[in-house]
């Protein structure tokens, strides 16, 4: 606290006062930061950590070839990256004779690729999206009574309909039969950002069925002998 200390002197019959400098006591103050902060850290709500949530499927036993799945050519869509940042892709099985393309990370690039092979899923996605957002929407009209009451004892009110869109399109991505597979396959200098920037673009394209998987000998050939179109 402050505090300023005054002295009265006589001199020459007239009363002057004598300044001194000022005092100031941070001690208190110490106190009151300190209360300050405990206050804060046990009021305050921590964000979440957002982070992507990847379903792995169980490794299969390679001595069953039932559980050996093969890939439906029709829509199975290959993308490749390579150095310098650099993303290729092309349509149907592995060969020298497929019709490689050459794209980038852009919005214009792989995302738009994506969104035009994943259109019916994507639409679906948009709808329920959109619905969520109109004033009419009411979580109660969606929900199991007893199971919003239970939810609601721990989670607001945004995080409740957050979980159920997100459930929501879990089915629409199981449900999916028409969306592409895509395999996702890199060479020896591709950067680790490369691959976190794909995996980015399948959640937002919203791709039902996806894998990451090794490159073969003759995907790099077509990388190597890549000529634009």
């Amino acid at each position: 606290m402050a505090e300023i200390i005054q002295e009265e002197k006589q001199k020459g019959g007239k009363k002057r006062p004598k300044k001194h400098s000022t005092n100031i006591d941070m001690t208190p103050m110490v106190d009151l930061m300190c209360l300050l902060i405990t206050f804060f850290m046990l009021t305050t709500a921590f964000s979440k950590p957002k982070v992507m949530e990847i379903i792995l499927p169980e490794p299969p036993d390679p001595k069953d070839t039932s559980q050996q799945t093969e890939v439906d050519s029709s829509r199975a869509l290959t993308i490749l990256l390579a150095k310098d940042h650099s993303v290729y892709y092309y349509r149907g099985k592995a060969d020298i004779k497929a019709k490689l393309i050459k794209t980038d990370f852009s919005d214009e690039g792989i995302r738009t690729i994506l969104l035009k092979y994943n259109e019916a899923l994507s639409k679906k996605v948009k709808e329920l999206q959109e619905k969520v957002k109109e004033s009419t929407f009411k979580i109660d009209q969606v929900m199991d009574k007893k199971e919003l009451d239970s939810l609601r004892k721990t989670n607001t009110e945004n995080e409740i309909v957050n979980e159920y869109v997100s459930k929501e399109i879990k089915k629409l991505k199981a449900d999916d039969d028409l969306g592409p597979i895509v395999l996702i396959k890199a060479d020896e200098e591709v950067k680790y950002k490369d691959f976190v920037d794909i995996i980015d673009e399948m959640s937002i394209a919203n791709i039902a069925r996806y894998a990451i998987t090794d490159i073969m000998p003759v995907e790099k050939e077509l990388i190597k002998n890549y000529t634009p179109q």
